[in-house]
């Protein structure tokens, strides 16, 4: 197996396991109020900085098509002014499959054209 393949791999095994989280997750704990981080806003999380970090550079981020301004963050916005995110609406477990699916495909579309021994980071 080489690298590419490997990565490729971990990758998927990392989406399946979200998946099944997600499929699995009561509805009554998808957006719990009594929740700081609610599940769903954990998850698509997890899916943006993997959809953003499987981009050779951030320049070359498209953000998927049903991105909400700043629901990426947990908290704070890291630069100043620091403000607070407005979250409204969460998405719906069927987004956040949908999300999941189309980061798969980023797997298989974005690693095989990564140069491995060009500059990272």
């Amino acid at each position: 197996m080489n690298a590419k393949q490997v990565i490729k791999s971990q990758f998927r095994a990392t989406l399946a396991m979200l998946q099944q989280a997600v499929e699995k997750c009561p509805d009554t704990v998808w957006n719990d109020p009594a929740d700081k981080n609610k599940f769903w806003h954990i998850a698509y999380h997890a899916l943006f900085y993997t959809h953003l970090y499987l981009q050779p550079t951030e320049a070359d981020f498209t953000p998927w098509s049903k991105q909400q301004k700043d629901y990426q963050f947990m908290g704070p916005v890291p630069w100043p002014p620091h403000n607070e995110p407005e979250i409204g609406d969460p998405y719906t477990k069927a987004d956040v499959l949908e999300y999941i699916t189309f980061c798969e495909q980023q797997v298989d579309d974005v690693v095989d054209t990564l140069d491995l021994a060009g500059p990272s980071g």
